[in-house]
């Protein structure tokens, strides 16, 4: 590109976007890339503060900013999501389905670190919506050499840096324990917030097994759930260190692979993850172990292991000793998550 007076512009062909930014009105383009000037665009122009245009100049050895954008989009994108239109050099992605979000993280960091170009997106391992914003990618200057977009490539890798996972209908079962609910001696509360919290996702709930805290009936309710056909086992109560609390004990009977019991999140130390693997038909069955905070608290552990659970994204314990960092719940007086903190 070449730079020129713009009263001498008319007849070029601009080689970038023109933003005219009126505070509280407007921030847009007056003229889009590829813009031939015209001699009345002269006076829009200059009351833009445009004193001076880069005009295009073709070169086969660099990119436009617009063309970069395309391949850093590219680079991107997996399925299920689209891009926006290109705008200023900048394309976003868009989510075309309710999903978990995954990022490459390494290779996300690797091509920001070559410069001059960027890619911002929102967490990763947290739920998106159809429509959602996920990224924004751009390159810094209005032109770049082909051949450092060659490395974004290679830095990349061969698989996109973004991925939706989207969720799978589960068929979930409940079981209940503790002695207190199981006699009727108080009311069972905790169910209502476990069938609002699946409500947001494709979900059926087939069964709910009331039992005391004896750890072979608790086994035994497990296993029941198991031969229902039952996608997702959710057991509350009894989950402390408590010597009447067999729940976590009962969990390992079955035989089912423990991820973790015990989080670095507050509210909800006291969670289990396991997958039981049914030798029956070979379905792995998340079977998870709420504590009570899930009952009373607004954002817990669960809040963050329920949309991976639901995606079939398989957590690893190091998943869950990676939440640590952000692992604490602040209990805002309005609660904005999963734009907070908290899980981040």
């Amino acid at each position: 590109m070449k730079l020129i007076k713009t009263e001498d512009a008319v007849g070029h062909v601009l080689c970038h976007d023109i933003t005219q930014i009126i505070r509280g009105v407007t921030k847009d383009a007056v003229f889009r890339k590829g813009h031939i000037v015209a001699a009345e665009d002269i006076p829009v122009l200059l009351s833009v503060g445009k004193e001076h245009l880069y005009v295009w100049e073709k070169d086969d050895t660099k990119w436009h900013e617009n063309e970069a954008a395309e391949i850093l989009y590219e680079i991107c994108a997996g399925e299920h999501m689209h891009p926006s239109d290109i705008k200023e050099g900048k394309i976003e992605l868009i989510a075309d389905t309710d999903g978990l979000l995954k990022i490459n993280r390494e290779a996300l960091v690797a091509v920001n670190s070559l410069g001059e170009m960027m890619i911002a997106s929102r967490h990763g391992d947290f739920p998106v919506r159809a429509g959602d914003k996920l990224a924004g990618t751009r390159i810094i200057p209005l032109i770049i050499e082909k051949e450092k977009m060659e490395r974004a490539k290679e830095a990349g890798g061969t698989e996109p840096i973004f991925t939706i996972k989207p969720y799978k209908k589960k068929k979930y079962a409940i079981v209940t324990t503790g002695s207190e609910v199981f006699k009727g001696r108080i009311k069972d509360t905790f169910s209502p917030v476990i069938r609002e919290k699946l409500a947001a996702f494709p979900s059926e709930e087939i069964s709910q097994i009331y039992v005391d805290d004896e750890k072979t009936h608790i086994l035994e309710a497990i296993q029941k759930q198991i031969a229902a056909g039952a996608d997702l086992i959710i057991c509350t109560g009894g989950m402390s260190v408590d010597p009447d609390d067999c729940t976590p004990g009962a969990i390992m009977a079955t035989g089912a692979r423990i991820v973790s019991y015990g989080a670095p999140v507050l509210p909800g130390a006291m969670m289990l993850v396991s997958y039981y693997t049914n030798e029956a038909d070979g379905r792995v069955i998340p079977i998870l172990g709420l504590p009570g905070c899930v009952m009373y608290a607004k954002r817990t552990i669960f809040d963050l292991v329920l949309p991976r659970v639901m995606a079939e994204d398989e957590i690893t314990a190091e998943d869950i000793a990676r939440l640590g960092e952000g692992g604490l719940c602040l209990n805002c007086e309005v609660c904005t998550f999963p734009n907070c903190g908290f899980g981040k």
